[in-house]
């Protein structure tokens, strides 16, 4: 959550260790048996995060980034290959670790979900994530946004009093 100027450079290592390198080290696992299979799929998560920058959040937003670069890059490459790669980007989902984890505190956690009614949960993400995959092999779901109703973009988020 911190400010570029105030920002840590171990942090912003490790979001683009996880969400960028984690995506490279998967795909040079996986892709020649992929290819030698004659067909496959890749699916990456990132975020919409991938699509704006926000305040406080220009580390995760990078690796975000970087995550969506290397997947379009990816798309591009494996197509000859017969591999679908598909990019499923989630908004606000209400899970304790990520925003706990973000924010330090459960408190501070608990504020970002204030007000919203049904935000997403991991199992809408999973059933999103499902869908993709059983599509038929040729059709390629290039790139998937998902939110809740209350959060119709990433910069306005509907919240109810009470």
């Amino acid at each position: 959550v911190d400010k570029v100027a105030e920002g840590k450079p171990d942090d912003y290592l490790k979001m683009y260790q996880m969400n960028v390198l984690g995506i490279l080290h998967m795909v040079r696992a996986f892709a020649e048996a992929l290819r030698q299979n004659g067909y496959g799929t890749i699916l990456n998560l990132t975020s919409t995060a991938a699509e704006h920058g926000y305040e406080g959040g220009a580390g995760y937003n990078a690796a975000k980034f970087g995550a969506r670069g290397l997947t379009e890059a990816l798309r591009l490459e494996e197509a000859e290959n017969n591999i679908r790669v598909i990019e499923i980007c989630p908004g606000m989902v209400h899970t304790e670790e990520f925003s706990l984890n973000r924010l330090g505190s459960k408190e501070a956690a608990e504020r970002v979900y204030a007000g919203v009614e049904k935000p997403l949960t991991a199992e809408d993400v999973a059933q999103t994530v499902t869908f993709a995959l059983n599509v038929p092999h040729h059709v390629n779901l290039d790139r998937i946004t998902i939110r809740p109703v209350a959060q119709p973009s990433q910069f306005k988020v509907i919240r109810k009093e009470g």
